[in-house]
């Protein structure tokens, strides 16, 4: 994003933060193997940057002072193999939301925003669940707690949508509720689907998407983020997600 005049609204900036999350949530969740080696502690400084594609890096900080953006936190890879794995990359996830809002902010201090669109740019903001809540999984209970218990494990047990495609060829996930059920349950239901996050991502569920659930910690995907399509799928008997799978080779390595 520049300053020249082609973003200029809180609706823009709001984009920028989403993409440049996305971007942090991938490094963390879906390509945490890759970023896990990157983050060697044999290197400098290093900090990892959200991209307004919706891609990341690790990299050095910007020499210039002061920089063009707020910089992101210093120095984590040197944490990297003297705490447990998930401490650390929840670490680094805290102070990726930190410095997510500072662009954020940095963007309407530049642009002028006044109160009004400053509260509407938090308000934009704070509808999604931060990078530390899907990283350490609190956005998922969070869910489940909205979720009624007669529902939570109502799409296990081989009744996945990956696993049953629907007539179109596009799995949905949950399942639809009998056409016998009444009206208010049926707005309960797709209410409770809502909440449901994308454990890659972090967005929420959305009726025309493909989503997958890991069989080992039983989160939710959409499948583009895992690369899973409804095809492939169908032969996948117990299904891994990216995090799990990166977890199980350095456990046995």
């Amino acid at each position: 994003m520049d300053g020249g005049g082609a973003h200029r609204t809180p609706e823009d900036v709001f984009r920028d933060f989403r993409a440049r999350r996305a971007g942090m949530i991938k490094a963390l969740t879906t390509d945490v193997e890759k970023f896990y080696q990157q983050c060697d502690p044999e290197k400098e400084n290093l900090c990892l940057y959200g991209l307004p594609n919706e891609t990341w890096e690790v990299n050095l900080p910007a020499e210039e002072v002061p920089p063009e953006l707020p910089e992101p936190a210093l120095g984590i890879n040197f944490a990297r193999d003297g705490m447990d794995e998930k401490d650390w990359l929840s670490l680094v996830a805290v102070h990726s939301d930190t410095w997510l809002l500072a662009v954020a902010f940095y963007f309407g201090a530049r642009f002028g925003f006044d109160k009004e669109s400053r509260k509407r740019l938090f308000s934009m903001i704070n509808s999604l669940p931060t990078i530390y809540e899907v990283v350490t999984g609190t956005a998922k209970k969070q869910t489940k707690e909205k979720t009624p218990k007669s529902n939570s494990k109502s799409n296990k047990s081989g009744t996945k949508p990956s696993r049953q495609p629907e007539p179109n060829s596009r799995s949905k996930m949950p399942p639809p509720k009998d056409e016998d059920d009444s009206g208010g349950e049926e707005e309960e239901e797709e209410e409770d689907h809502e909440n449901t996050l994308c454990g890659a991502c972090g967005d929420n569920y959305g009726q025309d998407e493909f989503w997958i659930c890991c069989d080992a910690c039983e989160t939710w995907f959409h499948g583009k983020c895992v690369k899973i399509t409804p095809a492939k799928a169908e032969h996948i008997k117990h299904y891994k997600c990216p995090n799990c799978s990166s977890s199980s080779k350095r456990a046995r390595a």
